[in-house]
């Protein structure tokens, strides 16, 4: 989805900053990112803060985001959803990987 769309998703609070959550389980922190906006409303609904969808074009992503990220030590989590079950990853790996499917798709 993130290769036909080209942009990721993630969730900013009434400052204009962006989500992260930390994990007590893994001592990490992370961002979570979804492919559209129509997947965030569950995190948005189970919040106790006001939070909104904002679009990250995929170029913007990997020369803007990722770089920061990794400078802040963050990783990013795909796709949550309300499963229990996250994928966390390194920013560079989800940029590497999306590079690949980009290729491989032809866009």
């Amino acid at each position: 989805m993130v290769a036909q769309e080209r942009d990721v998703w993630v969730l900013i609070n009434e400052k204009n900053e962006f989500l992260k959550i930390h994990s007590e389980d893994h001592n990490i922190e992370y961002l979570p990112i979804w492919p559209h906006s129509d997947f965030t409303q569950h995190h948005i609904k189970s919040s106790s803060e006001k939070l909104t969808p904002k679009c990250v074009t995929v170029p913007a992503f990997f020369t803007k985001w990722v770089p920061g990220l990794e400078g802040d030590g963050l990783k990013v989590c795909v796709f949550p959803n309300s499963d229990a079950e996250v994928w966390i990853m390194e920013p560079s790996e989800l940029k590497s990987d999306l590079q690949e499917e980009f290729s491989n798709s032809g866009i």
